[in-house]
């Protein structure tokens, strides 16, 4: 597939999936792979990740409209975790909390982080 071999054996099968906004460059999600998904992912042009909750193919955006259509994919230097740069189809709220990214939870950092 693309001459690239996902390791999908360092983590029981499943691989992270980073999901960027292309336009924006706003981090939006982070879900798990495994190689079907994965597959799945490649051929139909739409981010597909594995629901560890629910152990079964998760297409996202299937019942909300907010699909995830694939502009670019890459993984990191270990092939062990992927990068999606997508088009959010839909209204744009990707994260089931009603927000456009799911990373809406500030962390204190430094003095501010035991309070």
């Amino acid at each position: 597939m693309n001459g690239v071999t996902i390791d999908f054996t360092k983590t029981d099968g499943l691989v992270p999936g980073i999901v960027q906004d292309v336009k924006t460059g706003e981090m939006l999600m982070l879900g798990f792979l495994n190689d079907e998904s994965y597959r799945m992912s490649l051929e139909t042009g739409y981010v597909t990740f594995w629901s560890r909750s629910r152990s079964k193919l998760w297409i996202k955006g299937e019942t909300s409209g907010n699909r995830l259509k694939i502009v670019t994919a890459a993984t990191d230097c270990d092939n062990d975790a992927l990068l999606f740069r997508v088009e959010v189809e839909g209204d744009g709220l990707v994260c089931h909390e009603g927000t456009v990214s799911c990373f809406t939870k500030p962390i204190s950092i430094g003095e501010d982080s035991g309070k």
